[in-house]
């Protein structure tokens, strides 16, 4: 089949997981026999198109501005005009038989134009991987009125990429139960993140060890890794540094991109750690070698949010067999899923004193830390493989009776 994929960032230039994700499922597809191709803004580029390859991917990449990393009225702004960029760029290129069937992402939750015309020239059926319940988790955390006029708008794009969808993924089964008690009307199922189950290949000579570069030698490495924003309540793992001071090894590394970066460079200077290191984001490639290195996975998730989601950082975590450290919104059925497993700790936001109780444990056992690693791999490989993530989403393009 002729699939595509819609995502608002896409590789060799993003070092967001869910660029890496959406990258790993198009090569899987491409092995599975399909002729893939995405479309994915550029804001780099001068042209209103431009046409690439990577790893057999046919990647159309559209002229677009800054969607990340700014402003939030910008942002706005530019993600509102997605759509219409990506189809006056791509437009001369769709035919009715162009594409048997679309895969697109959220966030964006502006893609529903888009898919709209896509659907009605190639007359296929569309499937939602929703990753983010926006703008529900902005209202959770207090950052948006109900029932505002901001908030009314992004409800109707929201809504409106919901219907382009001829089934919409979630990433858990709270997630899929609350998303059904928000909206009844949709075509749902559970699509759990997925990873390539492939540990790095240290091959590259150029690069420099992490440990060697910051002086961590000795070190029992923390390390956190992705967007570093309102929705992860960052300053909930820097009470946990700080407390973990008291031992003379342990250190914590974040990198990432995100609202919250000054806020925890702000906390480390206040608090005057010493244990913590902060690196702007990197590539890919590197993102991966720096996860062989480290000893321990580490996540949070504010504790205001109502969604259940599984960030798609822990998957890097457990394809390097890291065990897992992290915090919770009460109510989130990943808590159950790594600790029964026995694939790490896994708290409530809040619970400070077991968080860190959990830490020094990881500190102290170096054995705790190679079995639990171990049963991370292991639950990995049962359920969050791309493989499987794959065959789900085509089941839906070869089963006509759910086409439209």
């Amino acid at each position: 089949m002729k699939l595509l994929l819609i995502i608002d960032d896409y590789l060799p230039h993003s070092t967001r997981v869910g660029a890496k994700m959406f990258h790993e499922l198009a090569i899987e597809l491409h092995l599975q026999g399909h002729q893939v191709t995405v479309i994915t803004p550029d804001f780099q580029q001068k042209d209103i198109l431009n046409i690439d390859h990577i790893d057999g991917i046919t990647i159309w990449r559209f002229k677009s501005a800054p969607i990340k990393d700014i402003n939030k009225i910008s942002r706005a702004i530019n993600e509102t005009l997605l759509s219409i960029r990506a189809w006056k760029a791509v437009r001369h290129l769709i035919k009715p038989d162009t594409f048997d069937g679309i895969i697109y992402y959220s966030p964006s939750i502006f893609w529903g134009g888009l898919v709209h015309r896509l659907k009605k020239v190639c007359h296929c059926p569309a499937y939602l991987v929703l990753r983010d319940l926006f703008p529900q988790w902005t209202i959770d955390a207090g950052m948006m009125k109900p029932g505002s006029l901001i908030e009314k708008y992004f409800r109707y794009f929201e809504h409106y990429s919901y219907r382009q969808a001829t089934r919409i993924g979630l990433m858990s089964d709270k997630n899929l139960q609350l998303f059904r008690e928000l909206h009844p009307d949709y075509h749902c199922e559970v699509l759990r993140n997925w990873a390539d189950l492939q540990p790095v290949k240290k091959d590259d000579l150029n690069y420099i060890s992490i440990r060697e570069k910051l002086n961590l030698t000795n070190k029992i490495i923390y390390f956190y890794g992705g967007n570093i924003g309102h929705a992860q309540d960052m300053a909930n793992l820097m009470r946990l540094a700080k407390k973990m001071q008291l031992f003379e090894h342990a250190h914590f590394l974040f990198i990432g991109q995100g609202d919250e970066v000054e806020l925890i460079n702000k906390l480390a200077e206040e608090w005057n750690l010493t244990n913590f290191s902060y690196l702007n984001s990197v590539s890919q490639k590197v993102f991966k070698n720096i996860l062989s290195e480290v000893d321990v996975g580490l996540f949070s998730l504010s504790a205001q949010h109502t969604a259940h989601n599984f960030p798609g950082k822990l998957l890097g975590y457990m394809v390097e067999s890291l065990p897992i450290l992290g915090s919770v919104n009460k109510g989130n059925d990943l808590q159950d899923i790594i600790n029964q497993h026995n694939a790490g700790f896994i708290y409530v936001n809040g619970e400070d004193d077991l968080l860190y109780e959990a830490a020094v444990k990881l500190y102290s056992d170096s054995e705790l830390r190679n079995v639990t690693g171990r049963y991370a791999y292991q639950l990995l490989c049962e359920q969050f493989s791309v493989t499987s993530a794959a065959q789900l989403i085509v089941k839906l393009f070869e089963d006509n009776d759910d086409i439209d």
